[in-house]
């Protein structure tokens, strides 16, 4: 069976370490256990027989379970957007409140392949407001939804907090998580957005629930912020490892080229 590609680009995502790392997960385990979804690079490239999949976005969860589900319905409707982008489509489709599960899954993939950097940001109001970008191409050459949706079909998937997710856990299960890099004392612009969606105070939550699943038995992938505040909080109960990727998500070139992240092992 062919690996399936994630649909999404989503800041943050874990292409990168299934292309050059994929070696430190273990190759037998009985449930994956992903809290922090994304756009499922991981999942999508280890294919386990078995998952249970979360991630606190809604909207995110909703869009892979209308592909679980019916992804010709997804699909019709984005080959609609396809044919019909342009700047004023673009705008008018972010406003509209979709009717069902499908054209709201179609409407998010849409926003995301044409939107500024595949960016996810939304308002207070929970409006998405991310501007247009300069790709073109709703309709990609590596889509294969029927493909995913095959996938998808090995998994549970839910809108959860993380550390009831975790908490699922139980001994040869393997957990992959992959929070915002949230840490302490930072002035990383990007960093400071996370904080909004991941307080220091869920990091330290998130260790503690990784710590009670090692201790249960479970096996821990997990990718974090090359930080002294994470080395402080995960180094003496946890294997960490420094590895290398680039950047290429900061809308400032200050902030893009090679970075050093956390792997963290238990």
């Amino acid at each position: 069976m062919n690996c399936v590609t994630p649909f999404l680009k989503w800041p943050g995502g874990k292409r990168w370490l299934m292309a050059n790392h994929q070696d430190i997960f273990p190759l037998n385990y009985n449930r994956y256990i992903e809290p922090f979804l994304g756009s499922g690079a991981v999942y999508f490239k280890l294919n386990p027989s078995q998952a249970i999949l979360s991630d606190a976005n809604s909207w995110l969860i909703d869009t892979y379970l209308a592909i679980q589900d019916d992804w010709e319905r997804v699909y019709n409707t984005l080959k609609k957007h396809h044919k019909n982008h342009s700047n004023d489509y673009y705008y008018k489709i972010r406003s509209q409140k979709p009717r069902n599960k499908y054209t709201k899954a179609a409407k998010l993939i849409y926003l995301n392949r044409t939107c500024w950097n595949g960016l996810f940001r939304v308002n207070r109001k929970g409006e998405f407001n991310v501007p247009i970008g300069t790709k073109k191409n709703v309709i990609m050459d590596a889509d294969n939804f029927a493909q995913t949706s095959k996938y998808l079909s090995n998994a549970i998937i839910m809108n959860y907090d993380f550390e009831e997710i975790i908490d699922k856990a139980k001994k040869d299960d393997l957990i992959f998580a992959d929070p915002p890099y949230t840490v302490k004392h930072d002035n990383n612009g990007f960093i400071k957005y996370n904080e909004i969606l991941f307080q220091w105070e869920d990091q330290v939550r998130l260790k503690e629930a990784l710590l009670r699943a090692k201790n249960r038995g479970a096996k821990i992938v997990m990718t974090n912020a090359h930080h002294k505040s994470i080395l402080e909080l995960y180094g003496s109960d946890f294997e960490l490892k420094t590895v290398n990727r680039k950047s290429v998500i900061s809308g400032s070139a200050k902030y893009r080229g090679n970075c050093q992240e956390y792997l963290i092992l238990g």
